[in-house]
């Protein structure tokens, strides 16, 4: 007698993350109820299971759903607003001021909503967010079906969602408690940075992190200035600042970690930190270029962000997965650093890691959820294919992203968006651009 499944998806190729360096050819994944159920060859599959609905990738890879570990999703509709400008400047003179005459729990939702469709037809399954509104976030990640991580922004300056830091985290923890029973949204507590955030804030987080057990995700050594000026107001480097503090443990996300001693990296290691990569924006406010290869020889986990598409300026993470590789083997002098397998795992079980939810995504295991994606090899273009990994992270783009379920729901169908209709997001992205840059509206 069979089984039953409601979903068999049969694939050329299967890359399921774990165990790592594998590939696995003409195998299926069963599926029921939103879970993975087997992973098994083909022949096997078609003997023990009666699905309701099978799905059939002659020439596709199926891969766990890409895990986006750091992100402003609402800034979509700031992408492209002040491009070529150095982080400090940008941030001061241009996106500080325009979120300050903008940002609503509208433009949130607007934007988060723009972000999760180009996610979603990205690959990505699953986002670390880190913005104000985060309800509004929540109602649009929700409308779209993607698995979110709503991060709890922590600032001491007034905006136009909280005035001081106290409200903050009153209003971030008010938020969770409202969104907390959907099963695909998650939370972690959001300080924005070392240079904007106080002592008094970074010790109430860290006493909420040990009773709420969220992650802290954070910014982190991402330029030489805020090093410099954190050893001119405290007389330490900001992450021995933390460290005093209390908050690098193992529930730290560091995002960008690009500027690190030796012994920062060994402490990062030592206390079971992750880090949010982020390539592309790093070079794009050219804040240089974190030391991959170091980390990786130290054992700690890594995860990719494609940070907001202000500064990136695509949320696209098979491109930071290739970036990531090329720079860590051009950088260190290595062409072996970061292999194919280990661009993968970072864009996929690193971030999953990362934000203690390994347990449930990341790698195509029974028991987890069925969040995945395919990438096609059809087109002529992608061909020969000697090792679908390499393909995966040196090849192929979003736009061979053919297939996408989260929770074994489809999202995406045959390179199509099933729950978007795409002249609504088109409608919500013009009307932001006219009121954010009115001069800027094409004719």
């Amino acid at each position: 007698m069979t089984e039953a499944a409601d979903l068999l998806i049969r694939a050329r190729w299967i890359i399921p993350v774990e165990p790592a360096n594998t590939t696995l050819e003409n195998h299926a994944v069963a599926i029921r109820n939103g879970r993975i159920i087997a992973l098994l060859p083909d022949r096997e599959a078609s003997l023990r299971f009666s699905a309701t609905r099978e799905v059939l990738l002659n020439q596709h890879v199926l891969m766990p759903g890409l895990v986006n570990l750091h992100c402003h999703a609402a800034m979509t509709l700031l992408r492209g607003l002040a491009d070529d400008t150095p982080l400090m400047p940008w941030l001061q003179e241009h996106i500080w001021p325009a979120e300050g005459q903008h940002v609503s729990a509208d433009f949130v939702r607007d934007g988060t909503l723009l972000a999760c469709a180009e996610m979603l037809r990205g690959g990505i399954t699953c986002f670390n967010d880190m913005y104000f509104f985060p309800e509004a976030a929540g109602e649009a990640i929700a409308a779209a079906g993607m698995r979110g991580v709503i991060g709890l922004a922590l600032l001491e300056f007034p905006t136009a969602y909280a005035t001081d830091a106290d409200d903050y985290l009153a209003k971030g923890l008010a938020a969770r408690d409202k969104l907390s029973s959907n099963p695909l949204l998650h939370f972690t507590l959001a300080p924005h940075a070392p240079y904007t955030v106080s002592d008094r804030s970074f010790e109430r987080v860290a006493t909420l992190t040990g009773e709420l057990d969220l992650p802290v995700h954070m910014h982190i050594h991402e330029t030489l200035a805020e090093i410099q000026e954190s050893l001119a107001q405290y007389g330490v480097r900001p992450l021995e600042r933390l460290r005093r503090l209390g908050l690098v443990t193992s529930n730290l996300i560091a995002v960008h970690a690009v500027h690190l001693t030796a012994d920062e990296i060994a402490l990062l290691a030592a206390e079971g930190v992750s880090v949010a990569h982020c390539p592309s924006s790093n070079l794009k406010l050219s804040s240089g270029i974190a030391p991959i290869r170091a980390m990786l020889a130290e054992g700690i986990n890594i995860g990719l962000g494609t940070d907001g598409a202000a500064s990136n300026n695509r949320l696209d993470l098979l491109s930071e997965a290739r970036l990531a590789a090329l720079l860590a083997k051009g950088a260190s002098g290595d062409a072996t650093t970061m292999s194919a397998y280990q661009a993968l795992h970072a864009a996929t079980l690193g971030g999953a890691k990362a934000l203690g939810l390994d347990h449930e995504i990341g790698s195509i295991t029974p028991g987890k959820s069925a969040d995945l994606c395919a990438i096609s090899l059809e087109d002529p273009m992608l061909a020969p294919c000697y090792s679908p990994a390499s393909h995966m992270v040196y090849v192929a783009g979003r736009e061979n992203v053919s297939h996408v379920w989260i929770a074994g729901k489809m999202m995406l169908e045959s390179h199509t968006l099933t729950g978007f209709m795409k002249k609504d997001l088109e409608k919500l992205a013009s009307i932001w651009q006219t009121r954010i840059c009115p001069r800027a509206t094409p004719a």
